[in-house]
Protein backbone atom coordinates (compact mmCIF):
# COMPACT_ATOMS: atom_id res chain seq x y z
CA UNK A 1 0.00 0.00 0.00
CA UNK A 2 1.19 3.47 -0.82
CA UNK A 3 1.07 6.02 1.98
CA UNK A 4 2.17 9.01 -0.08
CA UNK A 5 -0.12 12.08 0.13
CA UNK A 6 -2.39 12.93 -2.75
CA UNK A 7 -1.13 15.41 -5.37
CA UNK A 8 -3.18 18.29 -3.88
CA UNK A 9 -1.04 18.34 -0.73
CA UNK A 10 2.30 18.07 -2.45
CA UNK A 11 4.66 20.63 -0.80
CA UNK A 12 7.26 21.26 -3.48
CA UNK A 13 11.02 21.26 -2.83
CA UNK A 14 12.36 19.75 0.27
CA UNK A 15 13.22 21.80 3.31
CA UNK A 16 16.95 21.39 2.80
CA UNK A 17 16.71 22.74 -0.73
CA UNK A 18 14.78 25.78 0.42
CA UNK A 19 17.29 26.43 3.21
CA UNK A 20 20.15 26.37 0.75
CA UNK A 21 18.34 28.67 -1.69
CA UNK A 22 17.48 31.26 0.97
CA UNK A 23 20.96 31.16 2.41
CA UNK A 24 22.46 31.80 -1.01
CA UNK A 25 20.00 34.67 -1.62
CA UNK A 26 20.95 36.22 1.70
CA UNK A 27 24.63 36.08 0.89
CA UNK A 28 24.02 37.66 -2.49
CA UNK A 29 22.01 40.50 -0.96
CA UNK A 30 24.63 41.07 1.74
CA UNK A 31 27.43 41.24 -0.77
CA UNK A 32 25.46 43.47 -3.16
CA UNK A 33 24.50 45.88 -0.33
CA UNK A 34 28.00 45.98 1.12
CA UNK A 35 29.75 46.47 -2.18
CA UNK A 36 27.29 48.42 -4.29
CA UNK A 37 24.71 49.77 -1.74
CA UNK A 38 21.84 48.56 -3.88
CA UNK A 39 19.38 48.33 -0.94
CA UNK A 40 19.65 51.91 0.43
CA UNK A 41 16.41 53.04 -1.18
CA UNK A 42 14.61 49.90 -0.09
CA UNK A 43 15.87 50.32 3.47
CA UNK A 44 14.79 53.99 3.48
CA UNK A 45 11.31 53.04 2.19
CA UNK A 46 10.91 50.27 4.75
CA UNK A 47 12.09 52.60 7.61
CA UNK A 48 9.55 55.26 6.54
CA UNK A 49 6.73 52.72 6.43
CA UNK A 50 7.66 51.09 9.73
CA UNK A 51 8.28 54.34 11.73
CA UNK A 52 4.61 54.77 12.84
CA UNK A 53 4.58 51.14 13.90
CA UNK A 54 7.76 51.66 15.90
CA UNK A 55 6.31 54.73 17.61
CA UNK A 56 3.12 52.84 18.40
CA UNK A 57 5.14 49.96 19.81
CA UNK A 58 7.26 52.30 21.98
CA UNK A 59 4.35 54.47 23.12
CA UNK A 60 3.48 52.46 26.28
CA UNK A 61 7.11 52.43 27.44
CA UNK A 62 7.56 56.15 26.71
CA UNK A 63 4.31 56.94 28.53
CA UNK A 64 5.37 54.97 31.58
CA UNK A 65 8.83 56.59 31.56
CA UNK A 66 7.34 60.07 31.15
CA UNK A 67 4.90 59.48 33.99
CA UNK A 68 7.73 58.34 36.26
CA UNK A 69 9.83 61.38 35.33
CA UNK A 70 6.88 63.69 35.92
CA UNK A 71 6.22 62.23 39.34
CA UNK A 72 9.93 62.44 40.20
CA UNK A 73 10.06 66.07 39.05
CA UNK A 74 6.99 66.89 41.12
CA UNK A 75 8.53 65.31 44.19
CA UNK A 76 11.76 67.26 43.62
CA UNK A 77 9.81 70.50 43.22
CA UNK A 78 7.88 69.88 46.42
CA UNK A 79 11.09 69.19 48.34
CA UNK A 80 12.70 72.32 46.86
CA UNK A 81 9.64 74.36 47.82
CA UNK A 82 9.74 73.06 51.38
CA UNK A 83 13.47 73.77 51.60
CA UNK A 84 13.05 77.29 50.26
CA UNK A 85 10.16 77.89 52.69
CA UNK A 86 12.33 76.81 55.61
CA UNK A 87 15.17 79.00 54.39
CA UNK A 88 12.77 81.93 54.00
CA UNK A 89 11.50 81.47 57.54
CA UNK A 90 15.05 81.23 58.87
CA UNK A 91 16.04 84.33 56.93
CA UNK A 92 12.97 86.23 58.14
CA UNK A 93 13.74 85.21 61.72
CA UNK A 94 17.32 86.39 61.28
CA UNK A 95 16.18 89.69 59.75
CA UNK A 96 13.75 90.30 62.60
CA UNK A 97 16.44 89.42 65.13
CA UNK A 98 18.94 91.73 63.44
CA UNK A 99 16.41 94.56 63.37
CA UNK A 100 15.71 94.00 67.06
CA UNK A 101 19.41 93.96 67.88
CA UNK A 102 20.00 97.13 65.86
CA UNK A 103 17.17 98.89 67.67
CA UNK A 104 18.45 97.69 71.04
CA UNK A 105 21.99 98.74 70.14
CA UNK A 106 20.80 102.22 69.12
CA UNK A 107 18.82 102.50 72.36
CA UNK A 108 21.85 101.48 74.43
CA UNK A 109 24.06 103.98 72.61
CA UNK A 110 21.49 106.69 73.29
CA UNK A 111 21.40 105.67 76.95
CA UNK A 112 25.18 105.95 77.16
CA UNK A 113 25.01 109.41 75.60
CA UNK A 114 22.29 110.40 78.09
CA UNK A 115 24.43 109.09 80.97
CA UNK A 116 27.24 111.41 79.87
CA UNK A 117 24.88 114.41 79.67
CA UNK A 118 23.15 113.93 83.01
CA UNK A 119 25.10 115.16 86.03
CA UNK A 120 24.29 112.13 88.19
CA UNK A 121 25.47 108.59 88.67
CA UNK A 122 23.13 106.01 87.16
CA UNK A 123 22.45 102.29 87.03
CA UNK A 124 21.35 100.61 83.80
CA UNK A 125 18.29 98.39 84.12
CA UNK A 126 15.98 96.38 81.89
CA UNK A 127 12.20 96.43 81.99
CA UNK A 128 10.85 92.94 82.66
CA UNK A 129 7.06 93.29 82.52
CA UNK A 130 4.15 95.58 83.28
CA UNK A 131 2.50 95.64 86.68
CA UNK A 132 -0.62 93.52 87.11
CA UNK A 133 -2.85 96.44 88.03
CA UNK A 134 -4.67 97.46 84.80
CA UNK A 135 -5.63 100.88 86.21
CA UNK A 136 -2.07 102.10 86.76
CA UNK A 137 0.97 102.67 84.60
CA UNK A 138 3.79 100.78 86.31
CA UNK A 139 6.63 98.58 85.10
CA UNK A 140 9.05 96.22 86.83
CA UNK A 141 12.82 96.52 86.29
CA UNK A 142 15.53 93.95 87.06
CA UNK A 143 17.47 96.04 89.62
CA UNK A 144 16.75 96.42 93.34
CA UNK A 145 18.30 97.30 96.65
CA UNK A 146 21.23 94.99 95.92
CA UNK A 147 22.27 97.38 93.13
CA UNK A 148 21.69 100.57 95.16
CA UNK A 149 18.15 101.32 93.95
CA UNK A 150 15.93 103.20 96.40
CA UNK A 151 12.39 104.52 96.36
CA UNK A 152 12.03 108.01 94.92
CA UNK A 153 14.87 107.75 92.40
CA UNK A 154 14.29 109.06 88.89
CA UNK A 155 14.13 106.72 85.87
CA UNK A 156 15.04 108.04 82.42
CA UNK A 157 15.69 106.67 78.96
CA UNK A 158 17.50 108.07 75.95
CA UNK A 159 14.73 110.62 75.25
CA UNK A 160 13.87 111.93 78.69
CA UNK A 161 12.17 111.21 82.01
CA UNK A 162 10.12 108.00 82.19
CA UNK A 163 9.02 107.94 85.81
CA UNK A 164 10.03 107.36 89.39
CA UNK A 165 10.85 104.33 91.53
CA UNK A 166 7.94 103.81 93.93
CA UNK A 167 8.61 100.37 95.40
CA UNK A 168 11.86 98.46 95.83
CA UNK A 169 12.65 94.78 96.38
CA UNK A 170 16.02 93.04 96.79
CA UNK A 171 16.36 92.17 93.10
CA UNK A 172 13.43 94.07 91.52
CA UNK A 173 11.94 97.52 91.60
CA UNK A 174 8.59 99.01 90.61
CA UNK A 175 8.60 102.16 88.49
CA UNK A 176 5.56 104.43 88.16
CA UNK A 177 5.53 106.04 84.73
CA UNK A 178 4.78 109.71 84.17
CA UNK A 179 1.46 108.77 82.60
CA UNK A 180 0.26 107.15 85.83
CA UNK A 181 -2.71 108.96 87.38
CA UNK A 182 -0.91 109.40 90.73
CA UNK A 183 2.22 110.97 89.23
CA UNK A 184 2.96 114.69 89.06
CA UNK A 185 6.17 116.38 87.94
CA UNK A 186 7.17 120.07 88.01
CA UNK A 187 8.05 121.28 84.53
CA UNK A 188 9.17 124.43 82.78
CA UNK A 189 8.54 125.65 79.25
CA UNK A 190 11.84 125.99 77.45
CA UNK A 191 10.67 128.82 75.21
CA UNK A 192 9.66 131.32 77.92
CA UNK A 193 10.56 129.69 81.27
CA UNK A 194 6.92 129.33 82.41
CA UNK A 195 6.67 126.86 85.30
CA UNK A 196 3.80 124.43 85.84
CA UNK A 197 2.98 120.94 87.10
CA UNK A 198 2.25 118.05 84.72
CA UNK A 199 -0.10 115.27 85.82
CA UNK A 200 -0.38 111.81 84.31
CA UNK A 201 -3.36 110.70 82.23
CA UNK A 202 -3.39 106.88 81.73
CA UNK A 203 -5.03 105.24 78.75
CA UNK A 204 -5.59 106.60 75.28
CA UNK A 205 -4.35 105.43 71.88
CA UNK A 206 -0.73 106.29 72.69
CA UNK A 207 -0.71 104.57 76.09
CA UNK A 208 -1.07 107.76 78.13
CA UNK A 209 -0.36 111.49 78.16
CA UNK A 210 0.38 114.42 80.47
CA UNK A 211 -1.79 117.40 81.32
CA UNK A 212 -0.73 120.86 82.49
CA UNK A 213 -3.34 121.83 85.04
CA UNK A 214 -4.27 125.10 86.73
CA UNK A 215 -2.88 127.33 83.98
CA UNK A 216 -4.94 130.35 82.97
CA UNK A 217 -6.52 130.49 79.56
CA UNK A 218 -4.17 133.31 78.57
CA UNK A 219 -1.03 131.40 79.61
CA UNK A 220 1.75 131.64 77.03
CA UNK A 221 1.80 127.97 76.03
CA UNK A 222 1.75 126.90 72.39
CA UNK A 223 1.56 123.61 70.57
CA UNK A 224 5.03 122.17 70.06
CA UNK A 225 6.57 123.77 73.17
CA UNK A 226 9.15 121.57 74.88
CA UNK A 227 8.78 120.92 78.61
CA UNK A 228 11.73 120.09 80.87
CA UNK A 229 12.06 119.49 84.58
CA UNK A 230 12.31 122.65 86.64
CA UNK A 231 14.08 121.05 89.59
CA UNK A 232 12.01 122.91 92.20
CA UNK A 233 10.89 119.73 93.95
CA UNK A 234 14.44 118.58 94.70
CA UNK A 235 13.80 115.13 93.22
CA UNK A 236 14.16 115.63 89.48
CA UNK A 237 17.32 117.22 88.17
CA UNK A 238 16.63 120.43 86.23
CA UNK A 239 16.72 120.39 82.45
CA UNK A 240 15.61 116.79 81.78
CA UNK A 241 13.20 116.47 78.81
CA UNK A 242 9.70 115.57 79.93
CA UNK A 243 7.10 116.15 77.20
CA UNK A 244 6.01 118.24 74.24
CA UNK A 245 2.75 120.17 74.09
CA UNK A 246 0.39 118.37 71.71
CA UNK A 247 -2.91 120.23 72.11
CA UNK A 248 -4.09 123.47 73.77
CA UNK A 249 -7.80 124.02 74.36
CA UNK A 250 -8.97 127.44 75.53
CA UNK A 251 -12.63 128.10 76.28
CA UNK A 252 -14.07 131.37 77.52
CA UNK A 253 -16.36 129.67 80.03
CA UNK A 254 -13.50 128.05 81.94
CA UNK A 255 -10.86 129.71 84.09
CA UNK A 256 -8.11 127.27 83.15
CA UNK A 257 -6.88 126.01 79.80
CA UNK A 258 -6.74 122.33 78.94
CA UNK A 259 -3.20 121.53 77.79
CA UNK A 260 -2.37 117.96 76.72
CA UNK A 261 1.27 116.94 76.31
CA UNK A 262 2.92 113.89 74.75
CA UNK A 263 5.72 112.31 76.83
CA UNK A 264 9.18 112.63 75.33
CA UNK A 265 10.39 109.33 76.77
CA UNK A 266 9.47 106.05 75.10
CA UNK A 267 7.35 104.69 77.92
CA UNK A 268 6.05 101.88 75.68
CA UNK A 269 8.85 101.48 73.17
CA UNK A 270 12.21 100.64 74.76
CA UNK A 271 13.32 97.96 77.19
CA UNK A 272 16.39 99.57 78.82
CA UNK A 273 16.41 102.51 81.22
CA UNK A 274 18.74 104.40 83.54
CA UNK A 275 18.03 104.88 87.23
CA UNK A 276 19.62 108.05 88.62
CA UNK A 277 21.03 107.06 92.00
CA UNK A 278 22.97 110.14 93.16
CA UNK A 279 24.40 113.40 91.92
CA UNK A 280 27.89 113.29 90.50
CA UNK A 281 30.55 114.91 92.71
CA UNK A 282 31.91 118.17 91.34
CA UNK A 283 35.12 117.97 89.43
CA UNK A 284 38.21 118.95 91.48
CA UNK A 285 39.74 122.33 90.63
CA UNK A 286 42.82 122.26 88.46
CA UNK A 287 46.11 122.05 90.35
CA UNK A 288 48.11 125.32 90.50
CA UNK A 289 51.71 124.84 89.52
CA UNK A 290 54.26 126.42 91.86
CA UNK A 291 56.49 129.01 90.29
CA UNK A 292 60.12 128.00 90.20
CA UNK A 293 62.57 130.84 90.76
CA UNK A 294 65.02 131.18 87.92
CA UNK A 295 68.64 130.19 88.51
CA UNK A 296 69.88 133.71 87.66
CA UNK A 297 68.31 135.16 90.82
CA UNK A 298 70.07 132.58 92.96
CA UNK A 299 73.33 133.43 91.34
CA UNK A 300 72.83 137.13 92.01
CA UNK A 301 71.94 136.43 95.64
CA UNK A 302 75.01 134.32 96.10
CA UNK A 303 77.16 137.03 94.52
CA UNK A 304 75.69 139.64 96.88
CA UNK A 305 76.65 137.48 99.83
CA UNK A 306 80.24 136.97 98.64
CA UNK A 307 81.55 140.48 99.76
CA UNK A 308 80.32 139.92 103.29
CA UNK A 309 82.07 136.63 103.42
CA UNK A 310 85.28 138.31 102.16
CA UNK A 311 85.04 140.93 104.91
CA UNK A 312 84.66 138.26 107.53
CA UNK A 313 87.69 136.47 106.14
CA UNK A 314 89.68 139.73 106.17
CA UNK A 315 88.80 140.57 109.80
CA UNK A 316 91.12 138.02 111.45
CA UNK A 317 93.94 139.15 109.22
CA UNK A 318 93.65 142.77 110.47
CA UNK A 319 93.70 141.67 114.10
CA UNK A 320 89.97 142.18 114.83
CA UNK A 321 88.34 139.65 117.16
CA UNK A 322 85.93 137.20 115.56
CA UNK A 323 83.31 137.89 118.28
CA UNK A 324 83.25 141.59 117.38
CA UNK A 325 82.70 140.86 113.74
CA UNK A 326 79.92 138.44 114.67
CA UNK A 327 78.30 141.07 116.93
CA UNK A 328 78.50 143.81 114.30
CA UNK A 329 76.88 141.71 111.47
CA UNK A 330 74.29 138.97 111.72
CA UNK A 331 74.93 135.69 109.95
CA UNK A 332 73.84 135.53 106.31
CA UNK A 333 70.63 133.62 105.63
CA UNK A 334 70.98 130.24 104.06
CA UNK A 335 69.72 129.97 100.46
CA UNK A 336 66.83 127.65 99.69
CA UNK A 337 67.69 124.78 97.48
Amino acid sequence: MEYAPPPFFKQGPSALARLGAFALLSLILLIADARFRLLEQARFAFATVLYPLQRAARAPGDAASGLGGYLEAQRGLLEARDRLERERLDTARGVIRNAQLESENANLRSLLAMRERVAATSVAAEMLYDARDPFTRKVIIDKGTAQGIAAGQVVIDAAGVMGQVTRVFPMLAEVSLLTDRDQAIPVQVVRNGLRAVAYGIPGGPDGGALELRFLATNADVREGDMLVTSGLDGVYLPGLPVARVARVEREAGYAFARIICKPAAGVDRHGHVLVLTAAKPPAPPPAVEEEVKPAKGKRKKLRSEEPGRGAEAAAPASGTAPAASGASKPPSPSTKP
